[in-house]
């Protein structure tokens, strides 16, 4: 890709100025029995609480509002989704009242599908991933494509979460969120580097779905041609994108899931938290949890909680065993 630029850290900046009268402004969650069991201070950023209950509003909302600034908004947008980013490019889209046409798998949840017709969204709905992205492209001969991650605007955007939690807590030591095409993690990234250059940061992938992580390990981009099927819905992605390979290249490091463990961190930071939280929510905790175990006890850990879109067939898959007789402060399955 020809026309890819390293954004600096106070991109987020920017786009935070551009976004804020539209978004929440989410809280920072905390558990006083968490820390005290695993000796740590975590902060959880809550997206559940952000319209669409997701991140995904803040790339989607800023890459329109920046078309506007530059006298480009387009009359219709196109994008394909697993979930939550097609909810929220049809609510950005509602905002700035235009068109919106969204291509999801089959596989999407209902739930986030009836909410991206809610917002008044055109749903086209094809047999998998690839056929979805396949059609948008199509489409976007004539109209705008808003991709979920591979585009600077929407990485930007995705670091405004970050970014409030850096301003209204500040100084840690590490930073864990999901990566799923590298969009939030990409803006994450950038937004921490703006505070504090020091800090370490680290993605969180499902050992199911760990394209993105082989790709760092390996140094070249690893793609999957069919969507992976893991409870984390937000990463069933096919793979990163060079724009997001970048900045995810320049990680401290990933942490690669187990199915059980996402089960094991959705039931207890639903029970801790007393907020839904999707499994794609649990990677940040799980990679938090492992990186503590190896010695990093009494650091202060910022967790980002991507959404809280939850629908009631994941939800019995997550709770059809429980495993909240299992004390954090011990090895899962010990």
């Amino acid at each position: 890709m020809s026309n890819l630029t390293f954004m600096q850290p106070d991109i987020i900046n920017t786009a935070y100025n551009r976004i804020k009268p539209f978004i929440n402004r989410t809280p920072l969650l905390q558990s006083s029995m968490l820390n005290n069991l695993l000796h740590s201070n975590i902060y959880f950023k809550f997206e559940g609480m952000q319209k669409v209950g997701a991140f995904k509003s803040r790339g989607a909302l800023n890459t329109l509002l920046h078309l506007k600034e530059q006298k480009k908004l387009p009359k219709e947008v196109v994008a394909f989704s697993s979930g939550n980013h097609a909810q929220a490019v049809a609510w950005a889209a509602q905002q700035l009242g235009i068109k919106a046409t969204i291509i999801l798998p089959s596989i999407a949840s209902p739930i986030k599908i009836a909410a991206t017709k809610h917002y008044g969204a055109e749903v086209i709905i094809k047999e998998d991933r690839q056929e979805a992205e396949d059609l948008a492209h199509d489409l976007a001969k004539n109209c705008f494509l808003l991709p979920p991650y591979d585009h600077d605007d929407v990485i930007a955007g995705q670091g405004t979460a970050a970014l409030e939690a850096w301003t209204k807590e500040g100084d840690f030591d590490a930073v864990f969120a999901p990566c799923g095409g590298g969009g939030l993690i990409s803006g994450t990234y950038l937004a921490t580097r703006l505070f504090c250059p020091k800090a370490q940061i680290y993605a969180c992938e499902p050992l199911m779905a760990n394209d993105a992580a082989e790709s760092y390990k390996t140094g070249v981009i690893k793609r999957f041609e069919k969507s992976p099927m893991t409870l984390a819905d937000g990463t069933r992605t096919l793979g990163v994108s060079e724009r997001t390979f970048q900045y995810i290249k320049k990680l401290n490091g990933f942490y690669e899931i187990s199915e059980d463990e996402i089960i094991y961190w959705t039931q207890w930071l639903t029970h801790l938290l007393k907020v839904n939280v999707e499994p794609t929510c649990a990677l940040g905790m799980a990679g938090a949890y492992k990186y503590i175990l190896e010695g990093n006890a009494h650091k202060k850990i910022l967790v980002i909680i991507s959404g809280g879109n939850l629908d009631p067939s994941t939800y019995l898959k997550i709770w059809a065993t429980s495993y909240l007789d299992v004390l954090p402060n011990k090895q899962l399955g010990s």
